[in-house]
């Protein structure tokens, strides 16, 4: 669903700050040679991105979702100085496309891969993380906040991407549906949690503000 008409998109994209080159090459490469494109940040959401983490200025960035590293450079734009990004992929065949993305950046020596379970992983990570950024599997994403809320501090910004999904979150749910009910749960449970304050955004399809208490 688009929630805004393509020239309206456009006008809002050619508004925003311009996509640096490094990302126009990773979203080519990545149309070329792996599947599901789609999954990219892309442009304008990806300089929401870094507009975001430039606002918060992070030591410490988890990323739950790297697919080929579009959103991770993003967020590495605002990372402090001597920070760190910690990135999770279950897919260890992307590696390489990720590792060669981030080297070409300049972020590549503060950018750690992960590759599995990020269930798994996330409880072994002994950092407090000032951002967080939630873009993997959508039936684990109130596991995921659970996880990541206690590796965060007061004043920490975690972010949900897809939580409109594409539109199903307002339309009648199919009964063999299995992921909406679940979107729709961990909506709310954002909204009502009182460990967080929390505000919805219709970019691209729907992002989460979520800030610690």
């Amino acid at each position: 669903m688009h929630f805004l008409s393509p020239v309206l998109e456009n006008y809002i994209q050619s508004n925003s700050e311009d996509e640096p080159k490094i990302l126009q090459e990773l979203t080519r490469e990545t149309h070329l040679k792996i599947l599901r494109p789609r999954m990219l940040t892309g442009h304008f959401q990806g300089r929401v991105l870094s507009m975001l983490s430039k606002i918060i200025a992070p030591k410490n960035i988890l990323e739950i979702g790297t697919y080929t590293g579009y959103s991770a450079i993003c967020l590495a734009e605002g990372m402090q100085p001597d920070g760190q990004l910690h990135t999770i992929d279950i897919n260890e065949e992307l590696q390489d496309i990720q590792r060669k993305y981030f080297d070409k950046s300049g972020y590549g020596s503060q950018i750690s891969q992960h590759t599995g379970d990020a269930k798994s992983i996330i409880p072994k990570l002994d950092i407090t993380f000032d951002l967080v950024f939630i873009d993997a599997e959508k039936k684990d994403y109130p596991e995921y906040f659970e996880l990541v809320l206690e590796k965060t501090r007061p004043g920490s910004v975690i972010l949900s991407d897809n939580v409109l999904w594409s539109g199903k979150v307002v339309e009648p749910v199919d009964k063999k549906d299995k992921v909406t009910p679940i979107l729709l749960n961990y909506n709310k449970i954002l909204k009502e949690d009182k460990r967080v304050e929390t505000v919805l955004l219709p970019v691209r399809d729907g992002l989460t503000l979520t800030r610690v208490l």
